[in-house]
């Protein structure tokens, strides 16, 4: 059979394989919102229970405290003196605590009531995040892509670092303060303690000492101040390198804009060697200190 030069079936056949080719790209699209809408709120609801369940166990921690700081002062007040409404005002201001944190626990409890458990929201946000990662590697991005996209997901670590700093910082100068002053305090109400029998001083005393020296001891066993410092010098350095590979400058400058490729593959290379730097010194400060130390040390403060 002679062939119809007017048959446009190959037109036809290669249109219906770019509708195909359309249809199935903007399916992936719409899935890849899909799955990135999901990985948004998991990791918000994984957020809001982590920030409800902090409030939980400090409403916990304040009743408690309470409630143990009114029994024992009543108690200590009728033991020295006989007249338990010497602690009269502080039992109304624990009262007021107790009261002020089981109201809290009440409003935790009703606010947390359409939120997943803290281990189920980890599940189901690592769930989302694994199916978001199945969508991208559909794509089979090339190396230049994965590179471009190392270079913006670095940001994500720096900040990481930088806020696991702020935290080791902001409790190693809270346990910090607590030292001075409770040394402090222990020296003055020593020097007005002048009897041997159970007194508010001696009392006061006692709890002060306990409590310096337990700062002292999370201070030296969990390394607040040298884990503080060598997440921001890691945090540092890591930002460095992306302030360099963006302007060319520093290791990059030879590369130029034709060998982006290249800086990339470079600037890979060293943000890596900064991380693998920075978990070995995490290694290092989980050990006892009688195994191993950090190759650097933080200057004294």
């Amino acid at each position: 059979m002679a062939r119809n030069f007017d048959d446009d079936a190959l037109r036809r056949i290669r249109d219906a394989n770019e509708l195909i080719y359309a249809r199935k790209r903007d399916a992936d699209e719409r899935i890849y919102v899909v799955t990135t809408n999901l990985v948004i709120d998991a990791q918000e609801k994984l957020a809001r229970r982590r920030r409800l369940d902090r409030i939980w166990r400090t409403g916990w921690a304040v009743s408690w405290l309470s409630l143990l700081t009114a029994v024992i002062g009543t108690g200590t007040a009728a033991l020295t003196t006989g007249d338990l409404a010497r602690f009269v005002l502080g039992d109304l201001i624990c009262g007021s605590l107790l009261l002020l944190s089981l109201l809290a626990l009440v409003g935790v409890h009703f606010a947390g009531r359409d939120l997943p458990t803290l281990q189920r929201a980890e599940a189901q946000l690592a769930s989302a995040q694994e199916s978001l990662w199945k969508q991208k590697a559909k794509g089979r991005p090339d190396l230049a892509d994965r590179r471009h996209l190392y270079r913006e997901e670095v940001t994500t670590a720096i900040e990481q670092y930088q806020a696991d700093s702020r935290k080791y910082r902001r409790i190693h100068n809270s346990l910090q303060t607590l030292i001075m002053i409770g040394s402090a305090s222990t020296t003055t109400i020593a020097a007005l303690d002048t009897g041997k029998e159970l007194t508010w001083q001696s009392v006061t005393l006692t709890v002060i000492s306990f409590a310096i020296t337990v700062a002292a001891m999370f201070t030296g066993y969990y390394k607040f101040r040298e884990r503080s410092y060598f997440l921001q010098q890691t945090a540092d350095a890591i930002e460095e390198e992306v302030n360099a590979v963006t302007l060319g400058i520093g290791p990059y400058s030879e590369f130029g804009d034709v060998g982006e490729v290249e800086a990339l593959k470079k600037f890979t290379q060293r943000v890596e060697g900064h991380r693998n730097e920075q978990r070995r010194r995490q290694q290092q400060l989980d050990q006892p200190s009688d195994q191993a130390a950090p190759s650097s040390q933080p200057p004294a403060a």
